[in-house]
């Protein structure tokens, strides 16, 4: 059986959405006890990460070192149509990724208990990005 769903994610600029409890609501909503469901972000200047959920340092830590990576504006970039941050965005995207792949058992995501999965903005200003949910199993 397959099922699938659309997030729609408002981010406030560059830094990270907890996205963990609508993914489960597509999750649960599919009736899938036990299978996979896959994260596929429509986008290339965000991504999707499983991070730790506790700490938001962690996550904060995270955007310092690839803000280290993939800096805005730097020279070397040829790409910079929609402005300084828009290339390095592009690199922290497919550094990062723009999908993953999550166990379900008993109609919920199988996370450890310290994990959370978050959509990860890597633009400056506020976007609306869309994450497709394909969940499939038995």
């Amino acid at each position: 059986m397959i099922h699938q769903g659309v997030i729609e994610v408002d981010t406030g600029g560059r830094g990270t959405t907890d996205i963990t409890a609508r993914v489960g609501r597509v999750v649960a909503a599919s009736g899938i006890r036990a299978g996979t469901a896959h994260l596929f972000l429509q986008h290339t200047s965000a991504a999707l990460m499983v991070c730790e959920n506790a700490d938001p340092d962690v996550r904060r830590d995270l955007e310092t070192v690839l803000g280290g990576l993939a800096p805005d504006g730097d020279p070397r970039y040829r790409h910079d149509a929609e402005g300084p941050d828009d290339m390095a965005a592009h690199v922290r995207s497919v550094l990062v990724g723009i999908e993953l792949t999550v166990p379900v058992r008993e109609g919920r995501c199988l996370l450890g208990t310290w994990q959370g999965l978050y959509l990860w903005e890597h633009r400056t200003g506020a976007f609306r990005r869309r994450i497709v949910v394909t969940v499939q199993g038995e």
